[in-house]
């Protein structure tokens, strides 16, 4: 009985699968049918036969600026990651600690992360740094209540058999807290690095060496608005493969759930 549920879980999935690429490629075909027709200008809209000539035309230049921005996103997510993990860590063991940050941190994500980039770039210039602290900023607070939400989830009464048994905190907290705060982590992990991309991208506008913020800003002003639909597309895949990579790791840390 379970077997036949599976198989029709399975085909079910597969059915929407097929709906989602046939979709896609509808829109792509009318979308090139659209910039065929002039409908709308072609310098404003250009086709996807057009961008995927740009993006071949220029992969070299592309394909090095999205490993300045990777690198940017990957320093980013990792400090995000190990001060996110510290503070979790210190708001779950000192109550006070919880109610004096925790607001702080959810005021902070009222502010756009566009208002903040410029003030980073006046501080601290027009290096690698402005754009890894903003990186840092957008992945760390999905890392954080993804980490407090699991440790509060941690089944209390395993919690009053661990301290009847005079287990100290850090035995309580490896033993209990984090395996069952995983799950709700790697949630948060993968909104954080589909963020990690995109708040790289959003530094490198104002300015810096090299990235895709940077190539999108000078095609930008120099009207290549194909080059522009090649970058996005780009931004899109990088944000992609690193919710995939998530995926994968989640499974294999999880595998004991199944």
């Amino acid at each position: 009985m379970f077997g036949v549920a599976e198989r029709v879980k399975e085909n079910t999935m597969k059915k929407f699968k097929l709906w989602d690429k046939a979709l896609i490629i509808f829109i792509l075909i009318l979308w090139q049918i659209v910039g065929m027709m002039g409908i709308v200008p072609e310098f404003m809209l250009p086709t996807p036969v057009e961008v995927l000539t740009a993006l071949i035309n220029d992969w070299q230049l592309i394909a090095q600026s999205s490993l300045v921005t990777l690198w940017e996103a990957m320093l980013g997510m990792g400090l995000a990651l190990m001060v996110s993990v510290a503070t979790a860590v210190a708001m779950d063991r000192f109550k006070v600690i919880h109610e004096a940050l925790f607001p702080i941190c959810v005021v902070s994500q009222t502010v756009p992360t566009i208002a903040i980039a410029p003030l980073l770039v006046l501080w601290f210039g027009f290096g690698m740094t402005p754009k890894v602290l903003l990186v840092f900023i957008t992945c760390f607070f999905p890392l954080l209540v993804g980490l407090v939400s699991g440790f509060d989830s941690a089944d209390k009464n395993v919690l009053r058999l661990y301290k009847s048994m005079g287990a100290g905190y850090v035995r309580v907290l490896f033993d209990v807290k984090f395996p069952y705060a995983t799950e709700s982590f790697f949630a948060g992990l993968k909104v954080s690095a589909s963020y990690s991309i995109v708040g790289a991208v959003i530094a490198e506008w104002l300015g810096g060496e090299g990235g895709l913020g940077v190539y999108m800003t000078r095609v930008r002003k120099s009207f290549q608005f194909d080059k522009m639909f090649a970058v996005i597309i780009v931004v899109s895949a990088l944000s992609l493969i690193l919710m995939k990579l998530v995926e994968k790791l989640q499974k294999r840390a999880l595998k004991w759930k199944n």
